[in-house]
């Protein structure tokens, strides 16, 4: 396999004369859409800490079903196309699995009609619907404007980072009504399952004056109720995979692990083209899931939009860690945007 390399990279360069100098870009709306990049908080060690046995508030409890993820068996590639992605697109783009915004702007009013969904199933691409449920954004339909000088009370600081997301109480019921809400609106879409970012919310809450152990437990719990509700209305093949936030399987009996489809994680070999500081902590924690026969999905922000040695060097060295792990590897642009798909002729998606 040492010739690998050079043969993929001749493969790339007769694309790139093939079909010019661009890789594919399409039309993009301003930024949406979150992309958290893991904190340099160290979690505290929780290992041989058990779950809380109370059963969780309100009307949407777990039932502990396994989810095997068979329908992801066969997914060898995916891709991430947050903001203005087009369903035709991506249907021939060749990916096995696509993450995409339930609406192309983040609002109902650009949402994707069923008919678009069933487009992408009907050529074998599994769609997965992104939804963040750690914190609230201000364009999504259940946003009220009088929220920023009269919050409800699971509403928290808007964060730094990203203007116009702001932390929430996801362990608060009015919250929670809220996610099953916007649950309802993908199944009814026809996804075949959801992303579920900002899981590692539960660092700021213990940052802010609460247990770490607590805050864990109860995202957990959350992500547990989330499987049983959605699994309740579209089948026990509806497909959930938390992103980042792997930290949690350190506080998890088992349940959490049995219970996800997989698990997502971003920055996981490199910081965008620098290598990642987080690689050491990251990949015995994602191998957990691996062992256990469910899918890794690894997205690192490695392309500099460049058709250079160096970077295509970059992209190769990011594949092959990821795939030497058992990871299924994205390599998208360093910008972080998720607005348009990363085709590589030759190398993403792979060949076969």
């Amino acid at each position: 396999m040492r010739y690998l390399p050079i043969i993929i990279l001749l493969v790339f360069a007769s694309a790139c004369i093939s079909q010019g100098d661009n890789v594919q870009t399409l039309s993009s709306t301003s930024a949406v859409t979150q992309n958290v990049t893991p904190s340099t908080h160290s979690p505290t060690s929780a290992l041989g800490v058990t779950l809380s046995t109370q059963t969780p508030s309100g009307p949407y409890l777990s039932d502990n079903r396994s989810s095997k993820g068979s329908s992801l068996s066969s997914v060898r590639s995916w891709a991430c196309w947050l903001q203005n992605a087009s369903p035709a697109v991506i249907a021939e783009s060749g990916f096995d699995l696509i993450v995409m915004d339930y609406s192309r702007d983040g609002s109902d009013a650009t949402a994707y009609t069923r008919e678009e969904i069933e487009e992408i199933k009907g050529a074998d691409v599994i769609p997965i619907a992104y939804i963040s449920i750690g914190e609230a954004e201000d364009y999504r339909f259940y946003w009220n404007e009088s929220w920023k000088d009269n919050p409800p009370g699971w509403l928290g600081p808007e964060n730094p980072n990203w203007e116009g997301d702001y932390a929430v109480k996801y362990w608060d019921e009015g919250w929670k009504k809220i996610v099953f809400q916007y649950l309802d609106k993908i199944i009814a879409q026809g996804f075949m399952g959801v992303y579920l970012d900002k899981v590692d919310e539960y660092w700021f809450w213990a940052e802010n004056g609460y247990n770490e152990s607590w805050t864990a437990k109860r995202m957990i719990e959350f992500i547990l109720e989330i499987a049983n509700y959605t699994r309740s209305k579209a089948g026990q093949d509806f497909i959930i995979i938390p992103q980042n936030g792997e930290y949690l399987l350190e506080y998890d009996n088992g349940t959490l692990l049995a219970t996800v489809s997989g698990w997502a994680s971003e920055d996981v070999f490199y910081d965008g083209l620098e290598p990642s500081p987080w690689i050491a902590e990251k990949v015995p924690l994602l191998k957990k899931v691996v062992e256990v026969g469910k899918p890794v999905f690894v997205v690192d922000y490695v392309d500099d939009g460049t058709r250079s040695e160096e970077n295509l060097s970059r992209i190769l060295d990011f594949i092959e860690k990821a795939r030497k792990e058992g990871f299924i590897p994205y390599a998208t642009f360093e910008d972080r945007k998720l607005d348009r798909l990363d085709v590589i002729p030759g190398i993403q998606p792979p060949l076969n």
